[in-house]
């Protein structure tokens, strides 16, 4: 969900995020917003904190007076620290300040969006494969697999994002953030994926990883 109110952010942040296969929401006001936040749960919502008809921050306190669960990145062109402080302290997950690079909220989003699914687990599993977060380890058939950090966050990521397509630039924004600039193309995202793959294979694995022509991969269960 955007709750944003200047309507060419607004639609920027939809169009880019929807490109990167979020499924996306979008009001400009306080009445709206609280409608919509209250007939619906969300995975996470982005909150302006200047709204014509309303504070977000008194959005905030309504969503976590609820127990609702989705994580909230506040983003505002106030840059005072009281804000920011208030904000965290009322149970925001993360806080940008206007202008900001629309690939760096993508990565926080699907950073707290991960985070939420873990639902304080510290094992992520899917199938013969087991993860442990804190170790940063892989089993695979309760075997050890070898495998670089790149790779590990490639099969993290994989995994939390499971049976959905994503693109290779939503790989190269969550693996590089905003260093993906200097690359001039996604051959390095196909390097990456070759040898995950091959490692989950010869490891015992079966092969997961699904080329989707044009767009990007998969990761699911054929």
């Amino acid at each position: 969900m955007i709750i944003e109110d200047e309507p060419a952010l607004n639609k920027s942040i939809v169009e880019y995020l929807s490109d990167r296969q979020f499924l996306c929401e979008s009001v400009t006001n306080y009445a709206d917003a609280l409608e919509k936040i209250e007939d619906h749960r969300y995975d996470c919502i982005v909150l302006d904190l200047m709204l014509p008809d309303g504070d977000g921050l008194k959005l905030l306190e309504i969503i976590k007076a609820d127990r609702k669960t989705e994580g909230i990145i506040i983003i505002s062109a106030r840059n005072e620290l009281d804000d920011r402080i208030q904000g965290i302290e009322l149970g925001a997950d993360d806080y940008l300040t206007k202008p900001f690079h629309l690939p760096e909220l993508s990565v926080r989003i699907s950073a707290i969006i991960r985070r939420n699914n873990l639902q304080g687990n510290n094992l992520l599993n899917f199938e013969e494969i087991q993860i442990n977060i804190p170790a940063q380890s892989v089993l695979i058939n309760n075997n050890m697999l070898a495998i670089t950090r790149k790779e590990y966050d490639l099969l993290v990521y994989f995994i939390i994002n499971k049976n959905r397509v994503l693109s290779k630039n939503a790989i190269a924004e969550h693996l590089w953030g905003d260093d993906m600039d200097m690359v001039d193309n996604h051959d390095f995202i196909y390097t990456h994926v070759k040898n995950l793959r091959k490692k989950l294979l010869q490891a015992g694995a079966q092969d997961y990883i699904q080329s989707i022509y044009g767009i990007g991969y998969k990761f699911s269960v054929i």
